[in-house]
């Protein structure tokens, strides 16, 4: 948990930001994100680096099934980046993101690859009964 000092303009005094808030306001982007889900773990897939050259993000996400992915890539780094850079002033250097696995629906929803549409009709019945 370091503290990051930001001093804009050259003004007497500083600004502290902690990085758990940076991770934070990256969360809050991600949530906004339809398409994804954070992968289930205590840092949520999260990494958040402060380099001279600016932060560097790295998360690893969880992708819906039928969203394009390099879409769903492109708009989490743009989300995150201007979240980021209006809310704290920080520069982001790169934000490298990580499609764990997709979500597809649940199979009773999905049709057999294989089954004819009279076939399935059936299978619906025999279920019902």
């Amino acid at each position: 948990m370091a503290s990051i000092k930001y001093n804009p303009n050259g003004q007497k005094g500083k600004i502290t930001y902690n990085s758990d808030i940076v991770s934070g306001i990256v969360v809050l982007s991600l949530q906004e994100t339809e398409g994804i889900e954070l992968i289930p773990s205590k840092s949520k897939g999260i990494k958040v680096s402060f380099e001279k050259e600016g932060v560097f993000v790295d998360i690893s996400v969880i992708a819906h099934y039928g969203y394009n992915v390099p879409e769903l890539a492109y708009r989490i780094q743009q989300t995150i980046k201007q979240m980021v850079e209006s809310m704290t002033k920080y520069k982001i250097a790169e934000v490298d993101v990580h499609v764990q696995s997709v979500v597809f629906p649940e199979a009773e929803q999905m049709p057999a690859p294989d089954a004819h549409p009279h076939e399935q009709d059936e299978q619906e019945e025999k279920k019902n009964a």
